[in-house]
């Protein structure tokens, strides 16, 4: 993968969803996270291209249970 073509965005994504469904994955990423998204990408990639990538992935997963909670509380009432 070319520096060019590394759209942290769409990385983003489609690592938290990967994520999301594969619980042994999640644990690895809880204790090393660059391991993690190389193994889940297939790349070896410098950490510092890495670390922005991590830090959107832990946010999305934020957010998503964030909205479920939301959505969970709202059937609610």
């Amino acid at each position: 993968m070319a520096k060019k073509d590394f759209d942290v965005l769409e990385i983003v994504e489609k690592a938290a969803k990967k994520l999301l469904s594969d619980e042994k994955l999640q644990e690895q990423f809880k204790k090393e996270p660059i391991k993690a998204l190389e193994k889940l990408l297939d790349v070896n990639l410098p950490d510092e291209l890495l670390e922005p990538v991590i830090d959107g992935i832990k946010a999305k997963l934020v957010a998503d249970k964030v909205g479920d909670a939301t959505k969970l509380l709202k059937k609610l009432f």
